[in-house]
């Protein structure tokens, strides 16, 4: 069997075992909690803004604060910033962020606790997305070059007490990793283990590890492999998560909980930052929440132990099924609204699940977040005008659809479904470790050979709706990463219905597995971003929200901009001072155009490549 091993267990909650690494006496890894930060979005030249901006992330219960230092110039400012941190009282350890320049990590480090570089461009050239052939000789001459500029910055930080973050970036792979690797999880893993190998050489173990995308898989399957290398390497770091350029609002609370939860879910983590379009203090109280569901988690009952997993973790492929009614095989996951719990329904509860009711044509119409089908158990629907032309279905009651959970799970329940290959399973779980125990009936399923489809079903009692959102992905989203599940069925009687509709369809298209709507791929901004980023992301919205199905990025500067652009169909990346580039993919087709434009110019751009569409007006 393949080796697909990367967390402590399948079915017991366990953190991953990683050594203790002191970041200016903030202790992270196995032994302690999962910390939580954020990152400046003010200039750092400005010393005070971004210092006022630090305080307010530390009252909200930042424990790390990162500063990006593009040049000399603001890798020098870090002094003064912390000077007037710890004159304000405020000790908190400050982490610099490096692309490009060697130099300026050396010069950051005097000043700060821990330095982030990028494998992807810390010795390598910058991407210019070009395929490079390498011969064998060639390319270990460049992995040489790679450790003669490393080395030193590993030789100061062991001299200052500093710690390391090798931060990959799925958007901002080299060349040279990407012209042997491709771009892919496997090359991100690689980008990592080149750095991680020369710290081991070097004896340097004040090091945490991260791998990030804007694309939950990539970034939930990269961290995986990267463990198992680490794990078959015996050479374990810990490890820092984020979903790069999540967004803002629900959408990026509910794209960050599918992949950091995921991982979370499975012991993996030991410092998170919630990556939100919005004020750094903001993402704090997400990031606690989150973190907060996966504290002293216990497993109860207990859950047989899995020691090989019948799919592979580090890629996706949806475990087969066949159709029935409409479910299952190739069809998107379906959304079912569990109706069952209500006394009366009306024509409002359905308009909350994104349908409505002509009285004049006598004529139901839904629009494109509306649930697939109905259960409303025993519930009475008398006053329902023309029912019958409603997707409902019931449970238990015929031969489509049956409850399973761990527990009907026997033998001889076993047996029964493979003599019923027709029925579709509705499985719910009252364990207190839910994922855990959903994911081992899928593998239960699938070790036997049964093709059901499988609606995931989760029953909620938060009252908070971002609470809910945050648990209710990570839960859901964790399974659809890997492929298993063919619709959810989601309850949260203290939750409005609306927003269980939205949250189920946002979690769909956060774990990738079907798409209602635009996805919009903003990064949070940071010191190198030299306009409004919230504002922009808003106008962006307002204009293409409408456009089903396209990929938009909005990246304040060219980090990762062009490289998340091959995950984008458009991207409007910040150059400059007032001035934007647009991109289709990863080429750059309006440069350096100014800002007060460039939306309008984005919008010309769709329409010349035949993906734009008028907005439908609703009378």
């Amino acid at each position: 069997m393949p080796d697909y091993r990367y967390c402590e267990s399948l079915t017991q909650f366990k953190r991953l075992k990683t050594p203790t690494v002191s970041i200016g006496g903030i202790l992270l890894g196995k032994e302690y909690p999962v910390r939580v930060q954020t990152m400046a979005t003010t200039s750092t030249n400005d010393t005070l803004l971004t210092v006022n901006q630090c305080i307010r992330a530390v009252e909200a219960g930042a424990e790390l604060f990162r500063i990006t230092a593009p040049s000399i110039k603001e890798a020098k400012n870090l002094e003064a910033i912390k000077r007037e941190l710890l004159k304000k009282g405020f000790s908190v350890p400050l982490v610099a962020d490096i692309h490009f320049n060697p130099d300026v990590a050396l010069e950051a480090v005097m000043f700060v606790e821990k330095v982030r570089i990028n494998p992807g461009n810390y010795a390598d050239p910058r991407a210019k997305f070009q395929k490079v052939d390498y011969s064998d000789k060639e390319y270990a001459e460049e992995l040489l070059k790679v450790q003669e500029r490393f080395i030193p910055l590993l030789d100061l930080c062991r001299k200052r007490g500093v710690a390391i973050r090798i931060g990959v970036n799925h958007g901002s792979l080299s060349d040279r990793i990407m012209s042997r690797y491709g771009d892919t999880p496997e090359g991100m893993v690689e980008s990592a283990m080149e750095f991680i190998s020369i710290c081991h050489r070097q004896n340097f173990k004040n090091v945490v590890i991260s791998m990030k995308a804007s694309n939950t898989r990539v970034m939930v399957q990269s961290t995986r492999l990267l463990v198992n290398r680490m794990l078959a390497e015996n050479i374990v770091y810990p490890l820092h998560l984020g979903v790069t350029e999540a967004g803002e609002g629900e959408d990026g609370r509910i794209k960050s909980a599918v992949g950091i939860g995921s991982l979370l879910a499975d012991g993996i983590g030991d410092t998170i930052r919630v990556s939100l379009t919005e004020e750094p203090e903001i993402e704090i109280p997400v990031a606690k929440k989150l973190t907060g569901y996966f504290e002293k988690r216990i497993t109860s009952p207990s859950i047989p132990e899995i020691n090989e997993l019948p799919y592979n973790p580090f890629s996706y492929n949806r475990r087969k099924t066949k159709k029935i009614d409409e479910i299952g095989s190739t069809t998107p996951p379906v959304v079912i609204a569990n109706l069952s719990k209500f006394d009366k329904i009306g024509y409002s509860d359905l308009l909350d699940w994104g349908w409505s009711f002509d009285v004049s044509e006598k004529k139901w119409s839904r629009n494109e977040q509306a649930a697939d089908k109905f259960y409303f158990g025993k519930r009475d629907i008398a006053l329902i005008e023309c029912k019958e032309q409603l997707p409902i279905i019931s449970i238990n009651n015929n031969s489509d659809y049956v409850f399973v959970d761990q527990n009907s799970l026997t033998i001889d329940k076993i047996q029964w479904l493979k003599a019923n290959p027709n029925l579709i399973l509705v499985l719910s779980t009252l364990n207190t470790n839910g994922y855990a125990d959903q994911r081992s009936v899928f593998i239960r399923l699938m070790n036997a050979g049964i093709e059901n489809p499988v609606v995931i079903e989760r029953d909620y009692s938060d009252v908070d709706v971002e609470l809910f959102q945050l648990k209710s992905s990570a839960d859901i989203g964790a399974l659809m990463i890997d492929g298993l599940g063919d619709g959810v069925m989601i309850t949260a009687q203290n939750i409005p219905s609306k927003v269980i509709c939205t949250t189920s369809f946002s979690i769909l298209q956060a774990s990738r597995t079907r798409t209602t709507r635009t996805e919009f791929i903003s990064c949070p901004g940071c010191g190198r971003t030299l306009f409004n980023l919230q504002e922009t992301v808003a106008k962006i919205k307002e204009a293409t929200s409408h456009l089903k199905g396209l990929k938009i990025g909005i990246m304040g500067c060219i980090v990762n901009g062009p490289g998340e652009m091959a995950d984008a169909d458009y991207g409007y990346v910040g150059m400059g001072n007032g001035r934007v580039s647009l991109y289709k993919g990863k080429i750059i087709m309006k440069k350096s155009i100014p800002e007060n434009i460039a939306v309008e110019e984005l919008i010309k751009l769709i329409k010349e490549n035949g993906d734009w569409r008028e907005k439908r007006v609703v009378s």
